[in-house]
């Protein structure tokens, strides 16, 4: 055993015990201790130490510290830690620390010692900091000391400190190349304790692996693939991955199948539109070379046809030699694909992406697809030149007159156990099954829908359950070549074209034409003909020359072109089977998945061309919208300056009537009270009671005023009342009327109802009701007329008390008083009386601004709604059109995507899939790659 285990363990006493054995330990070191004193250059250190060791394993801890202090020579850090572990064991932990950290040694192995010793106080002191720090600090200086990485490993795992464990798992295996810590490492990674670490921090780890095992390294790499998808880093982990296998040599085997398969992968998920392509631009190119350089040639076309897509739709972002690596190989490839389901996958990833950005792809549209779809039926379009007899051609084999030759709707008949006839626009789907309706439906559908419309029409037809058929019949040409006849939108959602001749003169000039043009739209397109009303012809032998020169005509343009007589007058059997045979021949080659498939790409890339045609209709619709809602908010405000305007002239209007009224009424007071007063003089005579007179009087004036007042004025302000209130009625229709016609401008011009301009009517009640209240009776407070204190008034009624009782001086005082009152002009008295009148009547004009104000307060209020809803409407669209010229990667790159991913599998179609040998599915589950 060497000495630094036995110091390690605490065994070093046994050295002196080896010739001793059986004598008690303690004595052996006793006589040793004394033997040593004799020696004239004596040195107790050595027996000292041992003696420490031999009290501290029996625990006599204090005894033990007392010997090893008195240790002065080459054991002296020994016996410091050992002092140190004793204090430690009689758990005094700051003393013990204080002794580890104040030795000084060059020994690796007693530093570490110390440490593992620092660890375990640390732990004890709860001082977790330290602990971190002393454990790494073992590691670093000697990791190859028995169990320290063990040690670190199972701290860290405690303190669940994840970035610890990893860095000392990643260093280990480094420099171990120890499959134990390949484990450990791959372990933290698939628990997801790796996930915050930045990716590049593995590049020294995959070269290592690398070097040392294939097998190893492709599942580190697999697991930390995994680790970072989906998270912020994915991205860097993509471009350290790439970096790496960019300075390695890799050849295709199926060693790098997995890593090829997880290329396959992360390449289909970044297409499908979640990264923007400037996240792309720097990634996907080295994604495509690697996966291509690794992968197994048997299964190379997709990577290859990815490469020449990726280059087609960004030039020059691949490097040349990789692209013609790439066609290289597709040249020689084999497609095991389902085509017609990734076709199916990316058209509803279009329609779907679509609908959640506010875009109808239409009902239509996705009917023709969803028919190309069902590859259980064979799809024939019928079509020919006006007057062939193509309706009683149908009409014949469908056993039912359903066709007219006036019909202008495509309508697709289709068997089916019952009757149900839909007819289809890009806006609508509207069904019956009533057979009566279906002419009613196609009137109505020409007549209110400009767009497009097809009828389905499904029945019960033993023609078309027997042959797997579907008739789609489009309407006959009237003019010749014309290109907006309805058969050139569903040349691409057909099998075979079946066009009908007419047997009297079959193949003429136009129809040439018209199916040159045809064929120069759908080339793949089979042409076949059916001579139609063959039964015109009188003998046999004319019908085969008019059959023999028509195909003659026709093999001139269409060589592979096939020619059926057919009579639509007498169908029978015999015509029955031969338009069978004619049929079946037509579909029976066909490899009717590859075409369906190419067809569905095309409409497709019609998809893709709307989406970008309708990101600039979307734009110059805002551009539009926001100049047309400037225009309408010009247009309010100018509204409501002219409401403002006309509301002044109604104010102005109505209240100067109504003062001219009131004025009239005022003039008539002012000269009628005073006669009225004057008259009051016949209420005097000779034998009147002078000394009371002058309250009589006064009574009987203000008695004389409120009749006057009540049967008189009253009346006549009430009438002028009742004609000053009609008069503002018709003012207020006709201002109702005035804001009637800007509503209902506006609303024409928007659209929509989105204005009302409603006055408050309610007004003129208030006002009747008011003028009954203030006309109905006086409310009115006796005046004091003849009892006020002007001079005249006092020697008045002085006289008549001094002089009244006397009957020489009523004379002289009655004629005194009826000069008094004959004269009096009474100015004061009439002005009191009026301003006590109208009162009330001026508190109802001082309301009348108010009021004429509350009638015009809903349409002012509605024109300011406008205003603000206009306001909010160009700043919402404003906002959006600033962020999509700001921002148009945001829908350019996702159609972009499209296309890349449209004209990817338009590589991967053109490869040849007629060989039987190839006939085969790929082996990868595509569902996870789509």
């Amino acid at each position: 055993m060497t000495l630094e285990k036995q110091l390690i363990k605490k065994i070093y006493y046994e050295t002196f015990l080896m010739e001793n054995e059986t004598h008690p330990p303690l004595q052996v070191l006793g006589e040793a201790y004394l033997a040593e004193q004799k020696n004239e250059f004596s040195d107790g250190s050595y027996i000292r130490f041992a003696q420490g060791e031999f009290y501290y394993h029996h625990q006599d801890f204090e005894s033990a510290i007392f010997k090893w202090e008195k240790v002065n020579n080459e054991l002296e850090p020994w016996a410091q830690k050992n002092i140190a572990d004793a204090y430690f064991e009689l758990n005094q932990l700051s003393a013990a620390e204080t002794v580890y950290t104040s030795i000084t040694t060059d020994n690796k192995i007693l530093m570490t010692e110390i440490s593992l010793q620092l660890l375990s106080l640390y732990i004890e002191q709860n001082k977790l900091d330290l602990a971190f720090k002393v454990i790494k600090d073992a590691v670093s200086v000697n990791p190859d000391y028995p169990n320290v990485t063990t040690i670190a490993r199972s701290f860290y795992e405690e303190q669940q400190d994840w970035d610890s464990a990893v860095e000392l798992a990643i260093n280990e295996m480094i420099r171990t190349e120890s499959f134990q810590w390949f484990e450990i490492l791959k372990e933290y990674i698939d628990k997801g304790f790796t996930k915050t670490i930045s990716p590049d921090y593995f590049y020294k780890v995959l070269v290592t692996l690398h070097n040392v095992d294939l097998i190893q390294f492709t599942q580190i790499v697999s697991s930390l693939w995994h680790s970072y998808k989906n998270e912020q880093t994915y991205l860097l982990w993509l471009k350290t991955i790439n970096d790496f296998f960019s300075h390695i040599e890799v050849h295709s085997t199926d060693e790098w199948d997995n890593i090829s398969s997880l290329y396959e992968e992360t390449y289909f998920e970044l297409i499908q539109g979640q990264y923007m392509l400037r996240q792309l631009h720097d990634i996907v190119p080295n994604i495509l070379t690697n996966w291509l350089k690794m992968v197994n040639p048997s299964r190379s076309v997709f990577p290859s046809a990815a490469v020449l897509a990726w280059d087609e739709i960004f030039p020059a972002k691949i490097d040349s030699a990789d692209v013609q690596h790439a066609e290289k190989l597709l040249l020689h490839s084999t497609n095991y694909t389902d085509d017609l389901d990734y076709s199916l996958h990316l058209f509803d990833s279009i329609t779907q992406w679509a609908q959640n950005n506010d875009l109808e792809m239409g009902h239509r549209f996705r009917w023709l697809v969803c028919e190309l779809a069902d590859l259980r039926t064979n799809r024939l379009l019928v079509t020919g030149t006006s007057g062939n007899g193509k309706s009683s051609f149908i009409n014949s084999v469908l056993g039912e007159n359903i066709l007219e030759d006036s019909s202008s709707n495509t309508v697709i008949f289709k068997d089916d156990a019952h009757t149900e006839i839909n007819a289809i626009t890009d806006a609508t789907i509207s069904t019956t099954n009533n057979f009566s309706d279906f002419h009613n439906m196609m009137s109505m559908h020409r007549q209110t829908y400009r767009e497009k419309t097809c009828i389905e029409f499904k029945l019960p037809c033993k023609f078309l359950s027997k042959n797997k058929l579907a008739f789609v019949v489009t309407p006959g040409f009237n003019r010749n070549n014309d290109i907006r006849n309805e058969t050139f939108g569903y040349l691409n959602s057909v099998d075979s074209l079946l066009f009908v001749l007419n047997a009297d003169s079959p193949f003429t000039d136009k129809e040439r034409d018209i199916l040159l043009n045809i064929q120069a739209h759908a080339p793949d397109l089979q042409i076949h003909f059916l001579l139609n009303k063959i039964d015109n012809i009188y003998s046999e032998a004319e019908v085969k020359r008019v059959i023999h020169d028509t195909q003659t005509r026709i093999h001139t343009y269409f060589p592979h072109a096939r020619v059926l007589p057919y009579s639509s007058l007498y169908t029978n059997t015999q015509q029955l089977n031969e338009l069978t045979d004619f049929v079946n021949f037509n579909f029976e080659y066909k490899n009717l998945d590859q075409e369906r498939t190419k067809k569905i790409l095309f409409f497709i890339r019609k998809a893709i061309q709307y989406l970008l045609d309708k990101r600039v209709e979307m734009e110059n619709n805002l551009v539009d919208s926001i100049s047309w809602n400037e225009d309408i908010l010009v247009r309010l405000n100018g509204f409501i300056n002219n409401v403002t305007a006309f509301e002044k002239e109604k104010i102005h209007f109505i209240t100067d009537s109504y003062r001219t009224m009131k004025h009239k009424i005022t003039n008539d007071l002012t000269e009628h009270i005073p006669r009225l007063l004057q008259g009051c003089s016949d209420l005097i005579s000779e034998d009147s009671d002078f000394r009371h007179i002058d309250i009589e009087l006064n009574t009987a004036m203000n008695e004389r005023i409120r009749n006057y007042l009540e049967q008189t004025v009253l009346p006549n302000f009430a009438s002028s009342m009742q004609n000053w209130i009609e008069t503002s009625n018709n003012e207020f229709l006709q201002s109702q009327s005035y804001l009637e016609e800007i509503s209902e401008g506006l609303n024409s011009l928007c659209g929509e109802n989105r204005i009302q301009l409603e006055c408050d009517f309610k007004i003129l009640d208030d006002w009747r009701r008011d003028t009954d209240r203030m006309t109905n009776r006086i409310q009115m407070e006796e005046v004091n007329i003849f009892r006020r204190f002007t001079p005249a008034q006092f020697l008045l009624k002085s006289a008549g008390k001094l002089f009244g009782s006397l009957p020489k001086n009523k004379t002289m005082l009655y004629n005194k008083y009826k000069q008094y009152l004959e004269n009096e002009d009474f100015t004061d008295v009439t002005t009191s009386i009026i301003n006590k009148f109208f009162l009330q009547f001026e508190l109802f004009e001082n309301a009348l601004e108010r009021d004429i104000t509350m009638f015009f307060r809903d349409p002012f209020s509605s024109l300011k709604q406008a205003v603000e809803h206009t306001h909010l409407e160009i700043q919402e669209q404003q906002n959006t059109l600033h962020k999509m010229k700001s921002n148009p990667e945001v829908y350019r790159d996702p159609v972009t995507l499209f296309e890349l991913r449209l004209r990817q599998y338009e590589v991967v179609l053109s490869i040849d899939k007629e060989n039987p040998d190839t006939e085969l599915m790929l082996e990868t589950n595509m569902e996870s790659i789509f």
